[in-house]
């Protein structure tokens, strides 16, 4: 399933972020992962999913914006546990 959404900003607005900002589309995606990962809507696993990060991008993500959590959920070890798998499986281990 994919979530799409626009934000209506007005031009000048626009040409400043951009300014700072070349991938705004991007940082867009981010903070929002980011506000429901803060939420407890989004696992840390579910985070770099939505973001196409391994398990160490989302964690230097994470410490990039100040933000620690309390721990991995089981769905989160059960998550890695099968990458790891999936990972050995197709190194041929």
């Amino acid at each position: 399933m994919n979530v799409s959404f626009t934000v209506n900003l007005p031009p000048e607005v626009e040409q400043r972020l951009r300014a700072d900002d070349p991938e705004l589309s991007a940082a867009a995606r981010e903070g929002f992962a980011l506000r429901l990962f803060r939420r407890g809507e989004l696992t840390h696993y579910g985070l770099g999913q939505a973001l196409g990060l391994d398990r160490f991008e989302t964690d230097a993500l994470l410490q990039r914006h100040g933000i620690y959590e309390q721990g991995l959920t089981q769905e989160d070890l059960e998550n890695d546990q099968r990458d790891l798998e999936q990972f050995l499986k197709a190194q041929g281990r």
